[in-house]
């Protein structure tokens, strides 16, 4: 298992609970997330800057798995 510190770009939405839930959809594509929180808010754009860690489990032949 391997540890990833990575960024991802969320729409924003209208309630919180729906951009908790979009967050972690994103981030569970990357690996099962440790950590995340929301570094920026881009107003004008409509988006939230996220910043995670998550971890990745490695295959008996050294294949990277998000599980």
């Amino acid at each position: 298992m391997t540890t990833h510190f990575i960024t991802a770009e969320i729409d924003l939405l209208e309630s919180p609970t729906q951009l908790n839930q979009a967050i972690e959809a994103e981030l569970k594509k990357r690996g099962e997330p440790l950590r995340w929180a929301i570094s920026s808010i881009d107003p004008e754009q409509q988006k939230a800057h996220v910043e995670a860690v998550v971890t990745v489990e490695k295959t008996s032949d050294g294949l990277m798995v998000n599980r």
